[in-house]
């Protein structure tokens, strides 16, 4: 098995998938990320000293030509993937004409839903925290939020206060509550696709220049809370990766349903209510691998990972990750005598 391991979270997306491997009887492979390969290299050597037999777990560093070619080799049973669509497409195409299965985590727009009967300073403390967290820098993170018209200015205040509080800097300075995002290309890429909603109409609440630390062609990057976004900007349909949502109001379920649906991704949703029932009956109306109520940006070991539509396909975690760990294999003997 080879399993090809993120940045964003370098040692849990890695153990989430090469410890459930190890345990199912698997040999394992891990290519790291280039910008994370230390985390790598530390996996093996606590597997060294755990006492694993040698050539259980290995790992190999690699460009991408060189992953290509190791992942369609016939010894290779099953490739576990987290990254980009785009990322998942090129595992895709290495493995066209092999037999090998692959699991693939890609991106996701994570909607977030707050209706009418939410507690709302619970919301918007969590739905800031998911939004901003890790510098948004999570697959499961929040990228847009609907809210109930009744509850709309209410909720964009707070989320814009909360954002107003945060300290972008030096995440090994113990004061910095904001951290840089991964590298300045990246930073730049979330500040454009906020540039061009506001071209388009959104407007920005938050001002950059509060934020001493963020500067252009910098992995420091304000956050940033847009309205007046409708669904034809990149900042409500494509993937961010970053400290920035986009947030619009809805006057019912089936809008706000409509609306989370309106995604060619689907990895997780999250539904704030009072309502267990009405949380389930819009849940199961969602097109996500995974639907929170009142929480997000969460997962639990005990429940299945998994992504439809272009947020990929398989699952980890959980008894149903292992399903795509093993293989049956049946006996069905007659006796004779």
């Amino acid at each position: 098995m080879v399993v090809l391991a993120p940045w964003n979270y370098p040692f849990l997306t890695a153990v989430n998938a090469v410890i459930p491997a190890l345990a199912a009887g698997n040999v394992v492979v891990l290519k790291h990320s280039d910008q994370t390969p230390l985390a790598a290299e530390r996996m093996y050597e606590a597997f060294r000293a755990a006492g694993l037999p040698e050539g259980v777990f290995q790992y190999l560093h690699m460009n991408h030509e060189q992953v290509g070619r190791t992942i369609a080799d016939p010894r290779v049973a099953y490739v576990c993937f987290t990254g980009s669509v785009t990322g998942g497409r090129a595992v895709q195409r290495a493995l066209s004409g092999t037999f090998t299965s692959s699991g693939l985590e890609l991106g996701g727009k994570d909607p977030a839903y707050i209706r009418e009967d939410a507690d709302i300073e619970h919301a918007v403390a969590n739905i800031a925290d998911g939004i901003f967290f890790n510098s948004g820098q999570s697959c499961c993170g929040i990228e847009r939020v609907y809210v109930h018209e009744r509850h709309f200015g209410h909720v964009v205040d707070g989320l814009v206060a909360f954002a107003e509080q945060l300290k972008l800097g030096d995440p090994r300075d113990a004061t910095s509550t904001l951290g840089p995002m991964v590298k300045a290309s990246a930073a730049n890429a979330v500040r454009n696709q906020v540039d061009n909603a506001v071209r388009q109409g959104a407007r920005a609440l938050i001002n950059p220049q509060w934020f001493a630390a963020d500067k252009n062609d910098t992995a420091y990057l304000a956050p940033q809370i847009l309205i007046d976004c409708d669904h034809s900007m990149e900042i409500m349909n494509e993937e961010t990766f970053g400290p920035v949502a986009g947030v619009m109001p809805v006057g019912s379920d089936d809008e706000a349903v409509r609306l989370m649906n309106d995604s060619r991704y689907g990895l997780t949703a999250s539904i704030w209510t009072h309502d267990r029932n009405a949380a389930r009956a819009v849940g199961m109306r969602l097109e996500t691998g995974t639907v929170f109520m009142n929480r997000c940006d969460y997962l639990d070991p005990d429940l299945a990972w998994t992504g439809v539509k272009e947020s990929g396909r398989g699952a980890t975690l959980s008894r149903f990750g292992f399903d795509y760990l093993t293989r049956p294999k049946s006996f069905h003997f007659r006796l004779c005598w």
